[in-house]
């Protein structure tokens, strides 16, 4: 019972500075696991990082490494745990690549009026595993599901864009053997041509499809990255070889890699400035 004088709000309000305490040790916590994984790892730098004391910032260290979310290896320092890195594959397991691409490609589609196409790599096929329709009124022969040859699309080429060089040739190689079997497909570019375009597209960040997979389609594709830097999936824009005059296809270039660029952030990726393109 409160006494005689005493503010009965005061003892409404008590139960609140756990709550606040404990919301500051978590934190505290948090912030401590983000110089971690930041790459400082010894109790010096943390602590002057988090502006703790070093006895607080050892008892968190210890219970945070108790407990697996870090680890400590003896005169090198702490490092992320076996918990932090089930935890962040687990969350890219609950962040599906099709629901994470949806709004940029939709968007992307809105923008241009084309056709926008999400792809991964399925053995030496990209796999279409999303279509937004353009508002053209075109067909196309792409739908969600279709396997086509890496090395003769767009949006394969941009997945090309991540493969050792070394892979190239039997890709292309590959389409080419399809490619005889099907009087009524395009004719690939000789090798020596097609390697040099890849090789260009490497610099530049994005891909064309001239007409290679489909008579009368133009495409741009560009790389999707994840966490590690890796490519798990490309993007394209195809329309009409009258909608894809070779000024807008160079125009559409940086469009198609920005959009690209946005869902890598949403799977994790972070540009590193010094390198040029994505390499």
């Amino acid at each position: 019972m409160a006494g005689i004088g005493a503010n009965p709000l005061d003892a409404q309000a008590s139960p609140e500075k756990p709550q606040a305490s404990g919301t500051q040790t978590l934190m505290r916590g948090l912030a401590l696991l983000e110089c971690v994984a930041a790459g400082i790892g010894d109790v010096k730098g943390i602590a002057a990082r988090l502006g703790t004391p070093r006895s607080t910032t050892h008892r968190m260290l210890n219970s945070l490494t108790q407990d697996g979310y870090l680890h400590h290896v003896p005169y090198k320092g702490y490092l992320l745990g076996p918990k932090l890195i089930a935890l962040g594959m687990r969350a890219l397991e609950q962040r599906p690549l099709v629901a994470i691409a949806r709004p940029h490609i939709e968007e992307l589609a809105r923008q241009t009026g084309d056709t926008v196409h999400l792809g991964v790599v399925e053995g030496a096929e990209v796999f279409y595993l999303d279509k937004i329709p353009n508002t053209r009124g075109l067909e196309m022969r792409s739908r969600i599901g279709l396997r086509m040859p890496l090395a003769s699309t767009g949006l394969g080429k941009a997945l090309l864009l991540g493969l050792p060089r070394e892979r190239w040739p039997e890709l292309y190689d590959h389409a080419l053997r399809l490619t005889a079997a099907a009087p009524e497909r395009p004719p690939l570019a000789p090798w020596p041509e097609f390697e040099s375009r890849l090789a260009a597209y490497v610099d530049r960040g994005w891909s064309f499809d001239l007409e290679e997979n489909e008579i009368g389609i133009r495409c741009v594709g560009a790389p999707i990255r994840d966490v590690r830097n890796q490519v798990v999936a490309a993007i394209s824009v195809a329309s009409a070889v009258p909608y894809m005059p070779d000024e807008r296809m160079e125009e559409l270039g940086p469009v198609v890699r920005a959009v690209a660029d946005a869902i890598s952030k949403d799977l994790g990726w972070k540009r590193d400035e010094r390198a040029s393109g994505h390499r």
